[in-house]
């Protein structure tokens, strides 16, 4: 399986997480991670004002992405520094760029999940990822986030980042801090469960019948017809809808 780590970093503080969340996804046997970045949209005098040309220099040796890379892997954990509680410009219009990738379904139960990096303890990591999951949505890709089997999350004698819904760091007004032991670990935790089959690959879907519906048309179960309000089956996510494991149909969307 293909595990492609995909990220925009200005300063260097989104990579040095990015880093972490492949080594992390590198202990899963039988992945191959692949550590890319999204074109940068801003000119060199515009970084050079910003004081980030020297932190530029190091992603030298980072390739940068296309939308082709996005079909070859089967799983992708999107990194950006946050905007004002969204995404980057730099990773928003590479992802507007994915229209046709969504045409075709390329995306569609593929693994999806993100991290990000703000300048302060409440500089909107948290609606950061959640804006970008609404993308990964739209793409069909079964959202991984960052679950409380984490421990760290919970610890109290530090500040940091990290929320169920990703791995996060604080930079610093000034970009003086750099990720923490703690949010390392996080990623990490983040990069391994990515691609983790065991916990990503099934999904249990919950169909809740209203009682009116299930009194016209009751639901079969064995020999027996008897009303349900309540069914969960375990399911398996395709291209073409949600597959049952071992059983031919799937379900398919109706008019009433």
């Amino acid at each position: 399986m293909k595990l492609l780590v995909l990220f925009y970093s200005t300063f260097g503080h989104v990579y040095r997480l990015a880093e972490a969340i492949a080594d992390g996804a590198r202990e899963v046997t039988g992945v191959d991670v692949v550590m890319k970045r999204v074109p940068e949209t801003l000119p060199p005098d515009a970084i050079k004002s910003m004081g980030a040309t020297e932190a530029q220099k190091l992603l030298a040796n980072v390739s940068i992405a296309t939308v082709d890379d996005l079909p070859d892997a089967g799983a992708i954990i999107f990194g950006t520094p946050t905007r004002f509680g969204n995404m980057a410009g730099q990773m928003r219009q590479f992802l507007d760029a994915t229209g046709g990738l969504w045409a075709q379904g390329k995306l569609v139960g593929k693994v999806g999940s993100v991290f990000t990096s703000s300048a302060t303890q409440h500089g909107g990591q948290e609606s950061t990822i959640l804006s970008f999951h609404t993308t990964l949505l739209h793409h069909g890709m079964v959202i991984v986030g960052l679950p409380y089997a984490f421990q760290g999350q919970t610890r109290m004698d530090e500040i940091t980042g990290g929320s169920p819904y990703g791995t996060s760091t604080i930079a610093g007004g000034k970009g003086e801090r750099m990720a923490s032991e703690n949010e390392i670990a996080a990623a990490r935790f983040q990069g391994r469960r990515g691609p983790n089959r065991k916990e990503t690959g099934g999904l249990a879907i919950v169909l809740m019948v209203p009682s009116a519906v299930v009194a016209q048309r009751p639901v079969m179960t064995g020999k027996q017809r008897r009303p349900a309000t309540c069914m969960v089956r375990d399911w398996r996510l395709s291209h073409e809808g949600f597959r049952r494991p071992g059983h031919p149909s799937r379900i398919r969307r109706h008019r009433r």
